[in-house]
């Protein structure tokens, strides 16, 4: 290749015009003549640099589609032609089929290379010929593609490079490799072949039968099978047939994802017992019998102490399905240091009763352990708490006591105190003198815990504390003021304060006044001042206020006309994308209002369109223009964010606003699937909140389904 010639037409391209991932693509022509130069180091760099601007994190841009022929001659030419081909094969993987996009440009300019590819599918470097069949095979161009790679797959010796065609063939075209696929699971092929075989089944949609469930045991562990592999989606082969099997959400399917994984959990090759482990924490995430149908293992899982550690998440995500674990976890938080806290803490899920005294013992100790108990305050069904313990509540007093607690020790701290209400009233004296330390969450646990023959100084204190307290806990102090005496005035002082322009508070600041209401009159001149306006372009925490601002204007006078416009200018303004919450936040407060909101209707029809908008949309459509709904449209548009897991709280609240009779039959059977299939129905989120939140949401369906029968 002439090169001169080559960057020549490099240079002419318009680089600095077009935009990768950090703006201005006017660096592409360098890393091209660093993939040229005769320094690795550089060329290394290059690609790396590549990887981070045109394709970064599997996204495309405008610039990138440019590149593709520059790319795609420089490996035909022998200039790093297998990081190349990888290249351009992500580069695929992360275009799109139709359209006038750019990843659609794309995925369009690595077909166009194809024949460039394909022709390496032949190369005498094994690397090269892997590297050619999967970046072929991402095109999606399976007319072009599988003739090719079929016929390689005929004299082809390699064990990768044969594992490597398979996977994509059964990509391009997983129903017709599916029997190719079943004759390779035998054991007188390669573990490399055999696993992307099973791997192949699978996606051909083949039922999981007992030869494949002894091929994957037999071939356990096997990771160690796709490490090469450039198909990452599949580098963890037990999780991903376990996860696929339990997403086809028959019970067939779940009895060999549940078989798998016993026989997986029981295995007497430890690094087997740690793959099993993710695949069935995975399941925990995905599937609402996980873990009942895990509880069986759990013995083996811990069967040998010094193994136990590894299990510790899955144990957290079993809870007190994990019961015949406490013995050996228990023993464990018996120790020193960190193991001891982290066996305490999924001791804290399997067993909070007998981790409460554990805890209590070595509570300065137990920073995980801690954070496990606090955390089970929001991640058990509603109204549970960890539980109260005496030895505990003793132990926490005298924690609070000592010098150097950090912040975050002392919210915890008040957070199980707080919990535990009345019980912990003797710890008074601890958590009034912790007020400074976390002068916003120990308010609140005063409250919990005080007697009533105790309001009256806890109230001198935080009245104290709300006028010349931290500013940050100011809020706060004055709201506890008001539950522990209904006293209003240290909350409209310290609300005052925090309206001012620039506050991180006024959305907060505003709130509370809102539930002041018109005892908040004299706050009406402030909530107007601190008002963002519709000059320049506003971001989301400002729009947030404005929307709080607008609902308290409206509480504190009784009249809508200054609130709505303020409304429609969110509605106007927010993008829906990146602003999602604040949209919801506009419509909510749009329902609050009601009627008189209804010069909104034409924006929050608009948003419609958008499903994650749709639960809080239909709210507020139905308390301003309820004749504007569509009942089984709007039933169906709910029922589809539900099982999306858009807002799916909100969306169930706004089905049973709608009624029975905007529910035909078909929306009651996906309304009962809701409740009672396997898979869940959120699935995003920490990991630790996912399964209790998708519980409550379980039976928040239930009762929905009954309601609307």
């Amino acid at each position: 290749m002439d090169l001169t010639r080559f960057f020549a037409d490099v240079d002419a391209q318009p680089w600095a015009d077009l935009h990768h991932a950090y703006g201005s693509a006017a660096d592409i022509p360098d890393c091209l003549r660093a993939l040229a130069g005769e320094s690795e180091e550089a060329a290394s760099e290059a690609i790396s640099e590549l990887y981070g601007s045109i394709l970064h994190q599997g996204s495309v841009y405008e610039a990138t589609a440019r590149a593709v022929p520059y790319l795609a001659r420089l490996a035909g030419a022998g200039y790093r032609t297998e990081d190349l081909l990888v290249l351009l094969g992500g580069i695929a993987e992360g275009g799109a089929d139709d359209g006038d996009s750019d990843e659609a440009a794309c995925r369009a300019a690595v077909v166009g290379q194809l024949p460039l590819i394909l022709a390496k599918a032949d190369a005498e470097d094994p690397g090269l010929r892997r590297a050619a069949a999967w970046a072929a095979a991402m095109t999606g161009a399976a007319e072009q593609v599988l003739p090719v790679l079929r016929l390689r797959g005929k004299t082809e010796t390699d064990p990768l490079v044969r594992a490597e065609l398979l996977g994509a063939l059964a990509h391009l075209d997983p129903s017709g490799t599916a029997a190719a696929a079943t004759a390779a699971i035998g054991a007188d092929e390669p573990g490399e072949v055999r696993i992307v075989a099973l791997l192949a089944c699978v996606d051909g949609g083949l039922p999981w039968g007992p030869a494949h469930h002894a091929a994957m045991l037999s071939l356990l562990p096997v990771n160690d099978l796709v490490e090469g592999r450039l198909d990452l989606e599949r580098n963890e082969p037990l999780q991903y047939v376990v996860e696929e099997l339990l997403r086809r959400d028959t019970d067939a399917d779940r009895d060999a994802a549940y078989t798998l994984l016993d026989g997986a959990l029981r295995s007497a090759d430890s690094e087997a017992r740690a793959e099993a482990l993710w695949a069935a924490e995975t399941a925990c995430l995905l599937s609402r019998s996980a873990p009942e149908r895990l509880a069986g293992a759990v013995e083996a899982m811990v069967a040998d102490p010094a193994d136990a550690p590894a299990a510790y998440s899955l144990l957290a995500k079993l809870g007190v399905r994990a019961a015949a674990a406490a013995p050996v976890l228990a023993r464990l938080a018996a120790g020193e240091g960190d193991p001891a806290d982290r066996a305490l803490e999924a001791l804290v899920a399997v067993a909070p009763d007998r981790a409460a005294p554990l805890l209590a013992r070595e509570l300065g100790r137990r920073p995980r352990a801690l954070g496990a108990a606090c955390g089970f305050l929001g991640g058990g069904a509603a109204g549970t708490s960890f539980p109260y313990d005496a030895a505990l509540l003793d132990a926490i007093r005298a924690r609070l006591g000592a010098d150097g607690l950090d912040t975050g020790e002392v919210i915890r701290l008040a957070l199980l105190l707080g919990a535990w209400g009345s019980r912990a009233s003797a710890a008074l004296p601890e958590l009034r003198s912790a007020l400074p330390g976390a002068p916003k969450a120990v308010p609140k646990a005063l409250v919990a815990i005080c007697q009533p023959e105790h309001r009256e100084a806890s109230a001198e204190l935080l009245t104290a504390a709300a006028r010349t307290g931290p500013v940050d806990g100011r809020l706060a102090a004055a709201v506890a003021v008001r539950e522990l005496t209904g006293e209003t005035g240290p909350l409209s002082a310290a609300v005052a304060d925090r309206l001012a322009p620039g506050d991180s508070a006024v959305q907060e600041a505003a709130r509370l006044a809102a539930e002041l209401g018109p005892e908040a009159a004299g706050l009406v001149p402030a909530l107007r001042s601190v008002l963002s306006g519709a000059e320049g372009e506003r971001n989301s925490p400002q729009l947030d206020a404005d929307v709080e601002i607008a609902v308290a204007l409206w509480r504190i006078t009784g009249d809508p006309e200054e609130a709505v416009p303020v409304l429609a200018g969110v509605l106007a303004e927010a993008e829906p994308t990146w602003m999602r919450w604040t949209l919801g936040r506009a419509a909510g407060a749009a329902a609050r209002i009601g009627e008189a909101a209804r010069p909104l209707v034409p924006a929050l029809e608009g948003l419609l369109d958008d499903r994650v908008q749709v639960p809080s949309v239909v709210l507020a459509l139905r308390a301003i223009a309820p004749e504007s709904l569509d009942g089984p449209r709007t039933a169906a548009l709910l029922l589809e964010a539900v099982e999306q897991d858009d807002d799916a709280v909100t969306a169930l609240e706004a089905l049973v606003a709608l009624g029975p009779a905007a529910l035909g039959p078909d929306h009651h059977r996906r309304l009962t699937a809701l409740a009672e299939r396997d898979l869940r129905v959120r699935a995003s989120g920490l990991e630790p909140g996912i399964a209790p939140a998708d519980e409550r949401l379980r039976e928040q369906a239930r009762e929905a389904a009954r309601i609307l029968t």
